[in-house]
């Protein structure tokens, strides 16, 4: 078995696969920044909800996606930020607004994993993981 280069980027692959097939649902190996980020985006409303499952080797963690009564996702695009080859850091006074305010930007701070409009309330920079719209 392959290791992944980029967990993050996985995970935000993962769900724009489900999302563009209609999953329900989608599984993606746990960490705790994988369950940080799940947290954001249910509090933000882009996913129903999320649950840690125990799993063999590791841990997995599941995503329950969320869509209009069209079947339309609340989730339109994902975007990966800085990545392993190429970190992206900004500072408390550059925080973006990620798609024109529509969307959330999410970063690692040293307060944990916070949406930018989070970062901002509190005056920290970090690094910029990526953008959901």
């Amino acid at each position: 078995m392959s290791g992944v280069t980029d967990p993050i980027a996985d995970m935000l692959t993962r769900i724009r696969n489900a999302v563009a097939v209609r999953h329900l649902s989608v599984i993606i190996p746990a960490s705790k920044i994988k369950v940080s980020i799940a947290r954001l985006l249910k509090e933000e409303g882009f996913v129903r909800d999320f649950e840690v499952l125990r799993g063999q080797p590791q841990r997995i963690l599941r995503i329950h996606l969320s869509y209009t009564d069209r079947r339309e996702s609340a989730i339109k695009g994902l975007r990966r930020v800085s990545s392993p080859g190429l970190r992206v850091y900004v500072g408390k006074g550059d925080i973006p607004r990620a798609f024109g305010g529509i969307g959330v930007a999410i970063l690692s701070t040293s307060q944990g994993v916070l949406s930018a409009q989070e970062a901002w309330r509190l005056h920290v920079g970090g690094e910029l993981l990526c953008n959901i719209w």
